[in-house]
């Protein structure tokens, strides 16, 4: 039995789940994921196999008996093999290289220019990841090259993806990307296996399983220079039909003439809330800021500007959110990027849920900002690389 002709991910024993089982500590022989799956030890030890040739799992010694043979115990290596993860924002983004249980081994943040095109960018950074990486043979590796440890990169961008296909759709923002195959040009480039989504995506997926991952419905908001979210249904990573699930930046909450968004539309949620929309709006009312840090700067500051509008962006966030919880019920609601460290923008939002949902959908409702810190989107791609080499279809 291969890794690929395993059980899908979802499924009660897969071995997504006996490898996160042992990621987590839960499990650390067979026996153990026997117990916990629910498999006989026939299968448990077959798909155990199939894992440590695969060289996602090791064997580690003998365990402490319980009366029989002493169990072989049951490891995530954390030597060698790496996921390399890059979170593409507008100006900066997060690189580095994780170990297959998710553990961040080294990262940094450099600035970016999105507007010097994908093939610039991206190249860039798929060198300093591949810097990272050291040599390394790793057993079972299929794929990477000659020396490499690594044995996948996860991708995060800011804009629309086709998940399927690794394509960016009509970005607002990153003018010369539309169309562009990010997957096929970073797997070419750095001969492994390369998984492609948008950022909220994968903020969504490196806080829940984190720190929510007993909860199987959330919302996760990234606000920042934009606006975008990743909603986990039922335990897993909702993209929906063509992978735009979550994108909550162009619904409407301005009637005419609200401001043009950059997508061509007026009055939409990243033309009122976003990091942008901030930014130009104080300029407009003669407040010299350049960028986001500077409004956060006046915000903390207490100009009486900056806070209003800030106060209104978490008004017009918080009236998008609550259609989302009346409509999807989830048990957590919460945000991150730059804008989540804004007090009044959160504070406006979280009344204004209270304010317009359901008492049934907000009775046990979280509501809180995004913990895992400035890693959360380079460990999403982690997860999703681990995901896809333990199952590649």
């Amino acid at each position: 039995m291969t890794i690929d002709d395993a059980p899908r991910d979802g499924l009660r024993g897969g071995p997504r789940e006996l490898l996160r089982l042992v990621a987590s500590g839960a499990a650390v022989s067979r026996a153990d994921l026997a117990r916990l799956s629910g498999l006989s030890p026939s299968t448990v030890s077959q798909r155990v196999e199939a894992l440590i040739s695969e060289g996602l799992l090791q064997e580690t010694g003998a365990g402490k008996s319980r009366g029989g043979r002493r169990p072989r115990q049951l490891a995530v290596p954390t030597g060698g093999a790496l996921i390399g993860a890059i979170d593409l924002g507008a100006h900066h983004a997060r690189l580095g290289t994780l170990d297959l249980t998710g553990r961040v081994v080294e990262a940094r943040t450099r600035p970016v220019r999105i507007e010097d095109g994908p093939e610039a960018v991206l190249g860039a950074l798929l060198d300093e990841v591949a810097a990272l990486a050291p040599a390394a043979t790793v057993p079972g590796q299929r794929g990477g090259t000659a020396g490499s440890g690594l044995r996948g990169i996860g991708i995060g961008i800011p804009g629309p993806v086709q998940y399927d296909t690794g394509r960016i759709v009509s970005p607002s923002r990153m003018p010369g990307w539309n169309g562009f195959d990010v997957r096929e040009f970073c797997a070419r480039r750095a001969d492994v296996p390369v998984v492609v989504d948008n950022d909220a995506n994968l903020m969504a997926l490196g806080e829940h399983r984190a720190v929510h991952a007993d909860l199987d419905h959330a919302v996760y908001v990234k606000a920042g220079t934009g606006i975008g979210a990743g909603v986990i249904s039922g335990g897993r990573l909702h993209r929906g039909a063509q992978g735009s699930a979550g994108d909550i930046s162009h619904c409407r909450v301005v009637a005419d003439p609200g401001p043009l968004c950059s997508c061509g539309n007026t009055g939409c949620l990243e033309a009122v809330a976003s990091g942008a929309a901030l930014v130009a709006a104080l300029c407009e009312q003669g407040v010299p800021v350049e960028d986001l840090t500077g409004v956060m700067r006046l915000i903390d500051d207490g100009d009486r500007h900056a806070t209003a509008l800030a106060r209104r962006a978490g008004r017009s966030i918080g009236e998008i959110l609550a259609v989302v919880v009346n409509f999807f019920n989830p048990q957590v609601v919460a945000i991150g990027g730059r804008l989540a460290e804004c007090e009044p923008l959160l504070a406006s939002m979280r009344a204004t849920l209270y304010e317009r949902c359901l008492p049934l959908a907000t009775q046990a409702l979280l509501i809180e900002r995004v913990v895992t810190g400035p890693d959360v989107g380079i460990m999403g791609a982690a997860h999703l690389v681990v995901d896809r080499v333990v199952d590649p279809a």
